[in-house]
């Protein structure tokens, strides 16, 4: 049917599989020959730091320019993304999103500066990072099953700190509500940090938090891990289970990507396509990511075209039936 959203969502993908093909100008070897920015849509310090940070300095190496990280945080990253979206598509500004920017941030804001689907080029996956369980200790939770059996004992009791209402790990929580059917109470923070420090200090029971900063306190026993968020076991954390493994098709994890504005070149994304690719797959590089949280991924600019589109549909599910609103 014309009218259906399946319909539309066609067309945004044909649109996005567009610019990958569109060649306002042609790019010779010489690119780069002058420094790159990357624009990263959050504050230095971060764990996008994590990511941006060694693929710049990789990029560089391999390409023979600085490329230089563009810290430009603001409203859950929508000012970077509207500056990336705005800038002239000659290779010289990219932007590493995260999927609440392209899948999480169109379902909950009414109106964006930027359309997910058409302001940008894709160039290529980098990571994902799932989220990591955590119980104060003195909670008599060892599982999911048990923490499940608890918020159904003590309904409306249970909580959950958050980084942020409508943040992933507060959808993270809402949708483990969801999915098994009990009523946690989301406790929203001003970041990460304070979020696992009222867990820690036994004022909320629960947190789905970042692995890299969760990890040490787990191993101090400040925290208990239950569960990962991915769909299967980390592999950095081989003992720890996947909530899947106790919810079926259960899964939440952020993911990185570069893009560049719509009507970047196809023969420039596909050069920055393989640089990347090869910056992910080595072996050093896999090392660095999992000991600091993150799944190693690489992908096309098609194939990353098609994951945005497929993770914007589910993201918009799981915004409306977590019932969260902006704030």
């Amino acid at each position: 049917m014309m009218g259906s959203p399946r319909f539309g969502a066609d067309l945004c993908l044909l649109a996005l599989l567009a610019s990958l093909a569109t060649a306002p100008a042609a790019f010779g070897d010489d690119y780069p020959s002058k420094p790159v920015r990357l624009i990263v849509p959050y504050p230095p310090g971060g764990g996008t730091d994590l990511i941006a940070r060694p693929l710049a300095e990789r990029l560089a190496a391999k390409l023979g320019q600085q490329f230089i990280v563009d810290h430009r945080g603001g409203a859950n990253g929508n000012i970077g993304m509207e500056l990336a979206a705005r800038a002239t598509p000659d290779g010289y500004t990219l932007v590493l999103a995260l999927t609440a920017q392209l899948a999480i941030n169109p379902a909950f804001y009414p109106h964006l500066p930027y359309d997910a689907m058409r302001s940008y080029a894709p160039i290529g996956l980098l990571a994902s990072a799932p989220y990591l369980l955590t119980v104060n200790p003195s909670l008599p939770v060892q599982s999911v099953a048990d923490l499940i059996s608890l918020a159904r004992a003590e309904a409306g009791k249970v909580m959950f700190s958050t980084s942020g209402t409508g943040g992933i790990p507060h959808l993270a929580g809402e949708l483990l509500n969801h999915t098994a059917g009990i009523k946690m109470v989301a406790v929203p923070y001003k970041g990460g940090g304070p979020a696992m420090l009222d867990v820690m200090a036994g004022q909320v029971q629960a947190n789905f938090a970042a692995i890299p900063g969760a990890i040490v306190h787990v191993k101090s026993g400040r925290l208990r891990a239950v569960a990962v968020t991915s769909a299967k076991r980390f592999p950095a954390l081989p003992d720890v289970p996947a909530i899947a493994e106790t919810l079926p098709g259960y899964e939440i994890a952020t993911w990185f990507c570069v893009l560049g504005p719509a009507g970047t070149s196809r023969a420039l994304v596909q050069k920055l396509n393989r640089q990347i690719v090869d910056i992910i797959s080595d072996p050093l590089m896999r090392d660095y990511s999992l000991a600091n949280g993150f799944q190693p991924l690489t992908s096309t600019p098609e194939k990353l075209a098609a994951y945005i589109e497929s993770e914007m549909t589910r993201w918009a599910k799981i915004v409306k039936e977590s019932g969260v609103k902006p704030d």
